[in-house]
């Protein structure tokens, strides 16, 4: 599947900013199933700095620099990119998830320090005995581990609400737990927590996924979101296996990855400070426009507003 994703993220300042300074993770990731053809940055008013690394995880991370007196910034993400289509996971053999489990020190090469650094707590996934409970429902003894992976998904989709207004981006696991609502970042950081918790290794994706309309109505332009899910280290031969616990599903190629980390910290969209500015207003939009699609203009009311995912 190919799609075009325009990104937009605004700021409003009530007074004048002299200068501000960010870093961005809104380029999409090459990865086997996903192939980045063209990704430009624009950025309102023009920036004075702009240069592009690698971070720690191998993502692309766009760091820029505006001086003022600004009473605004305007940035977009315009990307073209191609996902295939993913294997039947529910259809494969994996291995038990206690072969995959608690192997921290067993081997020293690069390929398992990788692995095994998914394996911890995190800033934002602290593991705790309540989320141990939680998770061991779905990890009895000699469970194949995708059959295990399943299983959290589903429960997490069945046992917990969205709700775009109950959570914050810093509300922590333990709070989750107990409220049973949240959005996606909060799923996809319960997900990893509670794989980690079993000794396995699991990291934190940020990406995009695209929503589709009901039969015969075309889709909204404006009208979708940024998302994250999890992914779970399944062995030398499956590798790393993407999970939604927001939709119930494995990852397809619906889902469109910027790239991944420990936890939202390692990969937020967008982040950084600024001087002065007073009280400030932001908001999002985001589009992923499938191939040749049939779409209209968004009306008032379905962009979406910046919510804890942003």
């Amino acid at each position: 599947m190919q799609y075009t994703v325009q990104h937009t993220t605004w700021y409003a300042y009530t007074e004048p900013v002299p200068n501000c300074h960010n870093v961005v993770h809104l380029a999409p990731r090459n990865t086997a199933r996903q192939t980045c053809h063209a990704h430009q940055l624009l950025i309102e008013p023009v920036p004075s700095t702009l240069a592009r690394r690698s971070d720690y995880f191998g993502n692309a991370a766009d760091y820029f620099a505006v001086r003022g007196p600004l009473m605004g910034l305007k940035v977009t993400a315009e990307s073209k990119l191609e996902v295939t289509e993913a294997p039947a996971f529910e259809k494969l053999d994996s291995p038990a998830w206690e072969e995959l489990a608690n192997v921290r020190g067993a081997t020293y090469d690069r390929e398992s320090l990788e692995i095994l650094q998914f394996t911890f707590a995190s800033p934002r996934v602290r593991l705790f005995a309540d989320m141990f409970r939680y998770a061991a429902q779905s990890f009895p003894a000699g469970r194949p581990i995708l059959a295990a992976i399943r299983d959290l998904t589903t429960r997490i989709h069945a046992d917990f609400k969205f709700d775009s207004r109950a959570t914050t981006v810093n509300t922590p696991l333990d709070e989750l737990l107990q409220l049973r609502r949240g959005v996606c970042q909060d799923f996809a950081h319960l997900a990893v927590g509670c794989v980690r918790s079993m000794g396995l290794a699991a990291r934190y994706v940020s990406g995009y996924i695209c929503t589709q309309p009901p039969p015969g109505t075309p889709r909204l332009v404006g009208a979708d979101a940024s998302h994250a899910w999890a992914s779970v280290y399944c062995g030398a031969e499956l590798g790393w296996i993407d999970i939604d616990p927001t939709n119930d599903m494995f990852a397809s190629d619906e889902h469109i990855s910027i790239g991944w980390g420990r936890d939202y910290s390692d990969i937020c969209p967008i982040q950084g400070v600024f001087v002065g500015g007073g009280d400030h207003t932001m908001g999002v939009s985001v589009d992923v426009i499938p191939q040749n699609p049939q779409v209209i203009p968004a009306q008032a009311g379905t962009q979406q507003q910046a919510q804890s995912q942003q």
